[in-house]
């Protein structure tokens, strides 16, 4: 996958839209971040998720995901190398990304 795959899919996710945070492109549903584009480099997006989710993720596709640094990372948020990507891995991420914010 792309950064370009990506936007698109993250973008797919009903009343996502695209704001900035930090100078990265980020994609929020009720104006809560629920990905970002481009951390650390331009190679990764980023999913917030539950831990539980991370550890799934990351233990099913080790290539794929990994927890980002510090407190953050322990909190959930999850890098998606996206080379590694397919698809389906991605807009599953994405998607329950997004849901964990719409399931409030």
């Amino acid at each position: 996958m792309t950064p370009a795959d990506f936007r698109r899919l993250a973008l797919t996710m009903p009343g996502a839209v695209e704001s900035s945070h930090m100078g990265k492109p980020d994609f929020r549903v009720h104006n809560h971040i629920f990905a970002t584009l481009g951390y650390p480099d331009t190679g990764f997006g980023m999913v917030k998720l539950k831990p539980e989710q991370q550890e799934m993720l990351m233990a099913a596709e080790p290539g794929v995901f990994s927890p980002a640094k510090g407190a953050w990372g322990l909190q959930g948020s999850t890098l998606m190398r996206l080379e590694e990507a397919d698809e389906a891995t991605l807009h599953s991420a994405l998607g329950m990304a997004w849901a964990n914010l719409t399931a409030r």
